[in-house]
């Protein structure tokens, strides 16, 4: 009976990794088009205007007090407006994998943020599964004469969407106690859309208004609004909720595993005996912090 309960509340984390991993060759295919702000500003609209209709048809009718527009706000700040900026510019100067690697190291970070904000316990052998785990990503970011396989300023710029997410962590889990992640969401992209309109109007707008409209521009628009900034943050949302903020962000490290494996089927990425190592190692440091969970 127990496992019959623990297979929904896994598919929410490990749904919203698999998007996410995605998420990265889509952004990388549309930066040969578009500057960064540009492909955050359109996501968002996408995103939210999804959300909006979705929570219209669900019959979703939740009012938010007054005192909890300061955090929503807050949280909007650290993510879409921060962790995408970081992400984004990480990407254009890196590559997808690289991009997934650093952001996997959030789960390295968490159980400090999750044990400070909300004292989150966390076994030994959880402790384990993160350190083999985060090997695994150390072994797919380093080279063969182990010099850094991506661009510094680019790895800077990840590491910055790396603690935003931390942050928007904290912030998440005390809203999620209150509304539906749903809506969260659709609250949060609505306010990344003029956080973001600026930046927009002023510095990249006519760049956009020049590129000629493709099928491919359109489909990772998309996939990119409705899976990895719907979808995706709805499903971590519901999972912070369930799960907690370290164990949450745990998954994390299946990031850049699904992002290798699909890259190497839509770019055509090769794969090596460091890279499947290393893939491996995160595997198994997931399985490692998952696998002492105290039951309730």
């Amino acid at each position: 009976m127990l496992k019959k309960l623990r297979i929904p509340v896994y598919f929410y984390p490990v749904a919203a990794m698999l998007f996410w991993g995605l998420s990265f060759i889509w952004s990388s295919m549309l930066l040969q088009h578009y500057q960064p702000v540009t492909i955050i500003f359109i996501r968002l609209i996408i995103s939210s205007a999804f959300l909006f209709t979705l929570i219209y048809f669900l019959g979703r009718n939740e009012k938010v007090d007054r005192k909890d527009y300061k955090l929503i706000l807050l949280s909007a700040l650290f993510n879409p407006f921060f962790y995408f900026l970081g992400e984004n510019y990480g990407l254009k100067y890196s590559s997808p994998t690289i991009a997934a690697v650093v952001i996997a190291t959030i789960p390295v970070f968490a159980p400090l943020v999750g044990y400070l904000s909300f004292r989150e316990k966390l076994t030994p052998v959880n402790f384990i599964g993160i350190a083999v785990s985060f090997a695994g990503v150390i072994l797919m970011l380093v080279t063969r004469d182990l010099s850094l396989a991506a661009d510094i300023k680019g790895i800077l710029f990840l590491f910055c969407a790396v603690f935003s997410a931390l942050l928007y962590s904290v912030t998440l889990r005390k809203l999620t106690l209150k509304y539906s992640a749903i809506l969260l969401v659709a609250l949060q992209n609505l306010i990344g859309i003029f956080l973001f309109l600026p930046f927009f109007l002023f510095y990249e707008a006519k760049l956009a208004i020049a590129v000629p409209i493709t099928s491919e521009i359109i489909v990772s628009m998309f996939l990119l609004a409705i899976l990895a900034s719907s979808l995706a943050f709805v499903f971590f949302a519901h999972s912070v909720k369930l799960l907690g903020i370290s164990k949450s962000n745990i998954f994390s490290n299946l990031i850049p595993v699904f992002t290798a494996f699909f890259s190497y089927l839509i770019l055509a990425e090769l794969f090596n005996i460091q890279k499947i190592t290393g893939i491996a190692l995160v595997i198994f440091g997931v399985y490692l912090s998952e696998r002492t969970k105290k039951r309730v």
